[in-house]
């Protein structure tokens, strides 16, 4: 069994160079206890620089997302905007194309080179772009398709959002997202302590799950919590409380997943199980309240088969309310069980 405790993202505005160069010593910083050659520090360091002039020279409200993610020691890095879109997506991705004179030159496609893992999705509302960047030789590991964006309150420096997934033996995964009461260090510490409950025992009854997060929160301010499972017969079950919210979403089907009012720590009432068939080909997505819940599920369609941080980073991008913690987990498990 495999526990992967969630990350979140750190939030730069491109709205000049100085800031392409708050984000590159942000990761310089990060990575220092990491031990990694000068060659990958290298590759990370282009990547950002690269991603950032082509925001902060042609594209409209432009931003990087961050995620140092030290269980696996990878950095994950978005680059996001709302226009005009690439016209020659093709062409970008050539290797030696550059964004203009005074860029490294290495264009799209030398950053698509240099990641270990890239995604790029472009219209006229926005690209979205996905970079993430391992030391040279690290082996690959075995983990459900999971992809999320969390990313702090305006003026914060710690998400009050906690998230965690974990892969069992049988292929079954499950899937916790904790949002604390507030924002800042004390919704934090709440949501870890949801986080630390789940990855104890991750796979225990539903029930139980409930009930133990509920006992330890009680020292804190409390969270709202959204528990799922998905097994190898694709039967969705999930349980939780308060305002985090989940939906399963295809090309043709869009579900909601509810759960009973409360707060676990504070009040919850006996959990309600429900379980779900998932839809062929659909993911399940799971957000808190930093994110608006009316959101499409249709515009999303051409992301469903990219990466699912992409998804994720795309409804937190186009729907984040911008005052609050966001949380944006999004689950594809017909990959992760195959």
């Amino acid at each position: 069994m495999e526990v992967t405790h969630g990350w979140s993202h750190r939030s730069f505005q491109i709205t000049d160079p100085s800031c392409i160069g708050e984000a590159r010593r942000f990761c310089a910083k990060a990575v220092q206890h990491w031990s990694w050659a000068d060659a990958d520090t290298g590759r990370l360091a282009i990547i950002v620089t690269e991603l950032g002039t082509n925001l902060q020279r042609h594209a409209k409200n432009g931003a990087l997302w961050i995620a140092i993610k030290e269980q696996s020691q990878e950095v994950e890095v978005l680059a996001l905007d709302n226009g005009p879109g690439i016209n020659d997506v093709a062409r970008a991705m050539q290797d030696g194309t550059s964004t203009g004179s005074g860029s490294p030159g290495t264009g799209l496609g030398g950053i698509r080179r240099l990641a270990d893992d890239f995604d790029l999705y472009s219209a006229a509302s926005g690209t979205l772009c996905l970079a993430r960047v391992r030391a040279s030789g690290q082996a690959a590991v075995r983990r459900p398709h999971v992809g999320a964006v969390s990313l702090c309150a305006p003026g914060e420096t710690v998400c009050g959002d906690g998230w965690a997934f974990a892969l069992g033996d049988a292929g079954e995964v499950a899937v916790m997202v904790a949002d604390g009461l507030g924002h800042g260090i004390r919704a934090a510490e709440a949501a870890q302590a949801a986080v630390a409950v789940f990855a104890d025992a991750p796979f225990a009854a539903l029930e139980l799950c409930m009930q133990h997060t509920h006992a330890a929160l009680q020292s804190t301010r409390g969270a709202a919590l959204f528990l799922l499972r998905c097994d190898v017969a694709a039967q969705v079950r999930h349980t939780g409380a308060g305002n985090v919210l989940g939906r399963l979403v295809s090309g043709v089907a869009d579900r909601t997943l509810l759960t009973q009012h409360g707060t676990a720590g504070v009040q919850v009432r006996r959990p309600e199980i429900t379980c779900t068939q998932l839809p062929a080909h659909a993911v399940a997505v799971l957000y808190t309240d930093g994110v608006a819940s009316r959101w499409k599920s249709d515009e999303l369609s051409p992301l469903l088969s990219r990466d699912p941080t992409l998804l994720a980073a795309a409804i937190c991008w186009r729907h984040g309310r911008g005052r609050d913690d966001a949380t944006v987990v999004v689950l594809k498990p017909g990959d992760a069980l195959d």
